[in-house]
């Protein structure tokens, strides 16, 4: 008996069938539910690093800048001192998995089966964060989603994070994918979406259910927004 392949994946905006998805973690498949302020507070009173500014400002450069670099968001907030922000970055990453320890991790209800049906449509799928490999991998091990995925990228991969287009592309070449036009990216940041642009992907895809709103997600240059990741099959056009 022979079995048959997933048909092509065309969604709309797209001009070559889907290959791969991009998928964010936190706020996009994993629920955030403020673990990222909570660690950041921690790190910055552990360090100084946000000392130099108003409390209420550092926090709303955190909020804005979130799904980037953690490295490069400390840096901001240290003034430049780029050895304050490692000191400041490895604070956030210790903080972020007692986190996970003390309150366990959960993903956006329906991520899983979302990634189950996008690799059962024959499609990769590839997770990137702004977080370091020991932040992820932690993640990852807690929700136990290795299978479910063809890899899982840090800015420590790539060369830059978001919104730079490099864990794009890295993740295109991690897939082998053939072509960038072929790729969708998720995310529910601003700079998600940047990134995705920026990489040249056939669709890049907004989702509420974390970060920023409609507005912030729009205006970066998503060419959709849906309310969370479980709509994003429907939206592929995949038969549930």
């Amino acid at each position: 008996m022979t079995s048959t392949a997933p048909a092509p994946v065309l969604a709309p905006a797209l001009t070559v069938p889907v290959e791969l998805v991009v998928l964010d973690m936190a706020g996009t498949t994993v629920r955030d539910d403020g673990i990222v302020e909570r660690a950041f507070a921690r790190a910055a009173n552990a360090t100084g690093v946000a000392e130099r500014m108003p409390w209420a400002e550092a926090l709303d450069y955190v909020r804005v800048t979130m799904g980037q670099s953690k490295i490069e968001v400390f840096t901001h907030l240290a003034g430049g001192d780029r050895a304050k922000a490692e000191e400041a970055t490895a604070a956030f990453e210790s903080a972020y998995s007692d986190l996970i320890v003390e309150e366990g991790v959960e993903p956006i209800a329906g991520a899983r089966e979302t990634l189950e049906q996008l690799r059962a449509a024959g499609l990769s799928v590839v997770l990137t964060t702004g977080f370091a490999p020991v932040t992820r991998d932690a993640i990852l091990e807690g929700l136990r989603w290795r299978p479910l995925v063809d890899g899982a990228l840090s800015p420590v991969d790539a060369g830059r994070g978001r919104p730079a287009p490099d864990l794009v592309l890295a993740a295109l070449l991690h897939a082998r994918a053939s072509a960038v036009a072929s790729v969708v990216v998720v995310g529910d940041t601003a700079s998600d979406i940047a990134s995705g642009r920026a990489a040249g992907a056939g669709l890049v895809v907004g989702v509420l259910s974390g970060a920023h709103d409609r507005a912030a997600l729009e205006a970066a240059g998503a060419d959709a927004v849906i309310a969370d990741v479980t709509e994003l099959p429907a939206l592929l056009g995949l038969a549930r």
